[in-house]
């Protein structure tokens, strides 16, 4: 990562607020887009496990939970940058089971299964709720960005604050239902010719996806 990166990634970890921008030289923000992650569902409680299931899988996708029993969850929810990197070419699924024109050629998941076994949440109807929130907002950034996508189930069944209705994803993995997980999915194509960076950053409150190349 070179210095300009990292002094904009540190500042945008470090700024309550969302409206430090980067210093990147050439490169340039395609897209962004924010959500309050304390406005996830009317009910406070339920609203906090949608937030610790959001931060925990970003926490997966950065490789940062390396035993599910011994989740650190002041560690999970402490404000802080993640980035996933697509080089040309690559494509992203929310989970591994993908559809059949995708194959083996999925190179980026979360590296979650957003389950009790992986220590996600339950609100007492389900575990890993807050995930499609998550999905969503990084759909809505890739579409704005102009990236290959396709997510096969909208969320309609229920409303996603702060994000329009259109970009709704719905997100389901199940071991034993291939078919119902693959259609439950969001995969993201990096057609570009250079590579696209995914920069999540949450500031204690918000949490704003940029999209940059």
């Amino acid at each position: 990562m070179n210095t300009l990166l990292a002094a904009a990634i540190y500042a945008i970890t470090t700024a309550k607020t969302m409206t430090v921008d980067y210093v990147l030289g050439a490169s340039s923000v395609r897209a962004e887009r924010t959500m309050s992650l304390a406005n996830r569902y009317p009910d406070p409680r339920v609203s906090g496990v949608f937030k610790d299931n959001i931060l925990l899988t970003l926490n997966y996708m950065d490789g940062a939970i390396s035993d599910p029993t011994k989740i650190d969850w002041s560690a999970v929810t402490k404000p802080k940058t993640y980035m996933l990197t697509l080089n040309p070419g690559e494509i992203f699924s929310f989970h591994e089971k993908v559809l059949p024109q995708f194959g083996d050629k999925v190179t980026k998941t979360m590296r979650a299964h957003f389950n009790w076994t992986d220590g996600f949440k339950s609100d007492g109807y389900l575990t890993g709720d807050g995930v499609c929130h998550l999905a969503s907002i990084m759909y809505w950034a890739a579409r704005d960005a102009g990236l290959t996508t396709l997510a096969p189930t909208n969320h309609d069944f229920a409303n996603i604050p702060e994000v329009p209705k259109e970009y709704g994803v719905s997100i389901y993995y199940d071991p034993q239902s291939s078919a119902r997980s693959i259609s439950q999915n969001l995969y993201i194509t990096n057609t570009f010719d250079k590579p696209i960076q995914f920069a999540f950053a949450y500031d204690g409150d918000n949490l704003t996806v940029r999209v940059i190349d």
